[in-house]
Formats: structure tokens, sequence, C-alpha cells
């Protein structure tokens, strides 16, 4: 009876996480009109306030940016104290920026691994670990994201490029994460403000926010939810970056403060609500 009873509930976790996406969700992402704007040679952002979507009505950002029509290049901004995302951006004089990867909110200080150049800044805790299971990697001008783990991490020493660990992985290699290792329920299960990046199968380098906390307005997904939109859009890798209230999306060339999403922390459907941020992914020339 014992064993029966731990099948069956194997069995409905593994429905929770793979039938909480309808045949109807991937009807409505296919069919969505995105209203586009131009931010610069070979960068547009995609945005939609997209209703009936996971049960409620989600805002999206997709900016989609081709790295190689204007020679762009990807960074990471590691500030000795944080920031707001849109300042670290325009004090790194970048076109457009996305929140990075995960922080402690009472020290500020990075809970994930950071490494430039053969430096390694900051390690992923044993915590932290509950979730991250990919990175961010620029390696000789390319940007690619990757598979990590603890055994991966204390082996790791490249002397050139940039890694910074985050997660989960939603996607990859054109396939939607196995999610039933994620031990967190109140992270991956509940609807939250979202931020990721991803590489589409054109090799298109996509940062994409989902807006949340503003119930009718911009309800949040769950990760499962994330990965789904992000796989039926046509992107072969995502992986999942720090969210909730941290979750802002800046460009240069958008109006008013640059802020294109509506972050969550000041608890107004505005551009104004960002909070500080450990570290911040950029967009430069």
């Amino acid at each position: 009876m014992k064993k029966i009873i731990i099948s069956l509930s194997a069995f409905f976790l593994c429905c929770l996480f793979v039938g909480a996406q309808t045949p109807a969700d991937s009807a409505v992402v296919v069919d969505f009109k995105w209203t586009e704007m131009s931010l610069g040679k070979g960068i547009v952002n995609k945005q939609g306030s997209i209703p009936n979507l996971y049960g409620g009505t989600q805002n999206v950002n997709i900016m989609v940016i081709d790295l190689k029509s204007a020679n762009y290049k990807v960074g990471v901004v590691f500030p000795d104290t944080c920031n707001i995302t849109s300042e670290m951006a325009k004090s790194s004089n970048a076109i457009a920026a996305i929140n990075g990867s995960y922080y402690d909110e009472e020290t500020f200080e990075s809970t994930c691994y950071y490494r430039v150049d053969g430096k390694t800044v900051s390690y992923t805790t044993d915590n932290e670990f509950r979730r991250v299971n990919g990175a961010l990697r620029i390696k000789k001008g390319k940007v690619d994201i990757i598979p990590w783990s603890k055994e991966i991490e204390k082996s790791y020493n490249e002397k050139k490029g940039i890694v910074l660990s985050s997660g989960p992985m939603m996607v990859y290699d054109n396939k939607v994460s196995d999610f039933s290792w994620l031990t967190y329920p109140r992270f991956t299960d509940v609807k939250h403000p979202r931020s990721a990046m991803a590489i589409a199968k054109d090799n298109k380098l996509w940062l994409i926010t989902v807006d949340g906390r503003f119930k009718g307005k911009a309800d949040g997904m769950t990760i499962p939810e994330l990965a789904h939109m992000l796989k039926v859009l046509g992107c072969k890798k995502a992986l999942n970056l720090d969210g909730g209230r941290s979750t802002t999306l800046w460009s240069n060339a958008a109006p008013e403060n640059g802020v294109l999403n509506k972050p969550a922390a000041n608890k107004i459907f505005d551009s104004y609500g960002e909070r500080y941020n450990c570290n911040t992914i950029i967009i430069y020339k």
C-alpha cells in the first residue's frame, strides 16, 4: 500500500508540471499579435498584454537581439554595491539590460557563481542549488546557456570569459526541462514575476520579462508555464533569472526611464518600481 501511495504521489506531481499548460494556452501563444518597438539596429522589443493565458492576464516583454547585426556584445555588471538595473546599465554605457541572478536580500551578496577572466568572484550557495542548474557563458565572444551543477562548479577553471550561474534551466536542446527535481514549490509552482534569457532557433538572443503581482493586469507565471511559452515561441535554450521584484528589462532607446516592463517593487503598475539588484546582464558595443 505504501508503494502505491508513493507512486500515486509521483504521478500527480508529474501531472502538476505537465498538465498545467493546455492546448488552448499553446494556441493563445501562437496566435497572439505582439506590439513591436525597434530599439536600434537588430534589436526589437515585443510586448503584449495577453488575456486568458495560463489562467490569467500576462504582461510579457521579449527583447529580440541579433548580436551579429551590429557586433553587439553581452556582459555582466557586478558592482561592489547593489543598484537598480537601469542605473547599472547606464553606468556601463549599455544599450540594453535585464536583471541578473540571485542574491541574499539581507546582505546583498551574490548567491550564484560568477567568474570573469579566471577570477571567481562568488560561488553558488548550497541553498541556491535547489533551483540553479544552468549558467550564462560568454567565451571568445560567443554567448551560450550551459548546464551547471556543484560538480561542474568545483572543477571549472577557464582562464578567459564570463560565467554566471542561475536557474532553473527551462528549455535545453529544444525540449522543456524536467522540473521534478525542484524542491522549492513556492518558487516553482506559484505565479510570480519572472525574468529569463533564451537562445532562439535562429540563434538570436532573447531577454524576457513576465510581470506579476498585479491581479487582472499581470498575474505572473509558474516556472513550467514560462518554459512552455518559450518552447512554443521557438526557443532552443532558456534559463530562468532572478525574478519577483527584481524583474526589470531596460533599453537606452525606450521612452521615459527606459524600463520596458512593470517592476513590482513599488506595487504600482508603472515602469518605476525597480529594486536593487546584485548584478545585471547587459548588451553593449
